[in-house]
Formats: structure tokens, sequence, C-alpha cells
């Protein structure tokens, strides 16, 4: 059900996790890596989204970074990113396959947010504990402060015992998604903190919420992929 890929970035190679349904897909999904990049956690959510009919692609975002970087997820820069995820989605649009949405967790959803601002071919975006987004990598505004450029509907779900992104993050998040007429919906979990559905840590893995935020997961995809925004 899964490869890997290798796909040029502007002359660098970026390595890609591609999971496929066993029958026709029926859209494509970008998965965008939390900060331990695309382990074992992200492959298993690629091969969920790929039993769910979808092809699921997880770029590598730390190929510009060396080898063995130390705390990568502050070095990788927002422009490259924007780059790095429309290669991406480029990749599923040669394969045929739309509509396209994303997926991503810890920076990967502040890096959803981020490209939901950038990439008009995004139907949806569904956001686990995104954090840090309201804060500024590289050139450009935090992608909260470019929440006025979405254009796609977002599902952002969240731990109440998180601290980043915070209760307080949450309702900034949502404030903002409300001014530009976002469609959207916040979902938090009780006795749930950060990268609660991560069963590779399981200091931090809640079962029961997790298996209820996927499905939320899954049935917001499956609504929003078809009818748009």
């Amino acid at each position: 059900m899964g490869e890997l890929l290798t796909l040029d970035v502007a002359g660098s190679e970026m390595a890609c996790y591609v999971a496929r349904p066993a029958s026709d897909p029926i859209g494509g999904i970008l998965v965008c890596m939390h900060g331990p990049g695309v382990d074992g956690f992200i492959r298993d959510i690629c091969k969920r989204l790929a039993a769910e009919g979808y092809v699921a692609i997880a770029p590598n975002l730390y190929h510009r970074q060396g080898k063995n970087p130390s705390e990568p997820w502050t070095k990788v820069d927002d422009l490259e990113s924007i780059a790095d995820m429309r290669t991406a989605v480029d990749f599923l649009e040669s394969q045929q396959v739309e509509p396209i949405g994303a997926v991503g967790f810890c920076m990967g959803g502040r890096l959803v947010y981020l490209q939901l601002a950038h990439e008009p071919r995004l139907r949806t975006g569904v956001i686990f504990h995104g954090g840090n987004i309201a804060v500024a990598r590289g050139d450009l505004p935090s992608p909260l402060d470019q929440t006025d450029a979405i254009r796609a509907s977002v599902l952002a779900i969240f731990g109440n015992d998180d601290t980043n992104p915070s209760p307080l993050d949450r309702q900034r998040i949502e404030a903002r998604l409300k001014e530009h007429g976002v469609a959207y919906r916040l979902e938090s979990y009780d006795g749930a903190g950060h990268a609660f559905l991560n069963f590779t840590r399981p200091e931090m893995y809640r079962e029961q919420q997790a298996a209820s935020a996927w499905n939320l997961c899954t049935s917001w995809l499956s609504q929003r992929m078809a009818i748009g925004a």
C-alpha cells in the first residue's frame, strides 16, 4: 500500500511517502508531517487514508536541512514549505486524483493552515493540534495573519490539556476564521493533550479520544471533499 518516491523541488530532492487505495481513488490528501518527520505515525496516517479511498502523500520537509539536524522544525521556512507542499499537490494532480485535501499534525497542522491560504486546489484542511499558527517562520506573516486568503473549509481538532496550542490560541484561531467567513468546525477533547493520536508515544496517546477524532476527520473529509468549501 505504501511506497517511497522522490520529487524535485528547485533542484533539491524531496523524499515522499505515498499510500494508495486498493481500488480507484476517491481523491488525494496532502499529509503534513509533525516534528519527528515522516515517521511510523505519519506513514500509518497515510495508510489509514488510503484505506478510506484516498491517495495520500507525505513529503519530507526537512530535505534542505542536511542529515540529523538539531530541532529541524525550527529551521523550516514558510516560503520553502509552500513550494514543497505545492510540489506534493502537483504530484497528486498528476495522478489524476481529485478533489484534494490536506491533513496535518502539530507543525503539520500549522502548515496545513498556511497552505490553505496559498493553494486553491485544496478543498479542505484538517488540523490536528496545530501549534504556533500565530508564529511567522521566515519572511511571510504568520499563518494566522493570512486567514483572509483561505477559501477552503477547516476542521481544527485539539486536546483540552494541550499548551501549544493553548486554549487562548484556539480562541484566537476561531475568532480569525469567523472574522473572515471561513467555513470551519473546532472540536476539543477532554483528557487529551498534545499529539493524543500518536500511538507511538504511549505517554501522550489517548485511545478513546484518538478514535473519536479520527472518525470525525474521515467524516469531515468525506463530506467536505464532496461538496467543496
